[in-house]
C-alpha cells in the first residue's frame, strides 16, 4: 500500500510538471541591413595595405596593376602589359 501511495505521488508531481506552460519567447528584435559587400582590393606587402582595382605599384621591384579576377569576386596583381 505504501509503495502504491509513492508511485501515486511521483506520477502525480510528473503530471503537474509536465503541464506546466512556459512563457511565451520575444520575438527576436529586427536586424539591421546587411553592409553591401567591399570592392575586391589588392593587398601591397610592401606598403602593408590594401589598394583598389587599376592602382599601379612596384611590388619587390617588379611593377604591377590591380586587376578584377574573371569572377569578378577578387582581385590580384598582375604584370603590366607593354
Amino acid at each position: 500500500m505504501r509503495s502504491l501511495l509513492i508511485a501515486a505521488a511521483v506520477a502525480l508531481s510528473l503530471t503537474a510538471c509536465a503541464t506546466q506552460s512556459t512563457p511565451p519567447v520575444a520575438a527576436p528584435a529586427p536586424t539591421a541591413m546587411a553592409p553591401a559587400p567591399k570592392a575586391p582590393e589588392c593587398y601591397n606587402g610592401d606598403s602593408g595595405k590594401f589598394e583598389a582595382i587599376a592602382s599601379v605599384a612596384t611590388i619587390s621591384g617588379v611593377k604591377v596593376v590591380c586587376e578584377k579576377t574573371s569572377d569578378g569576386k577578387n582581385a590580384q596583381w598582375m604584370g603590366i602589359k607593354k
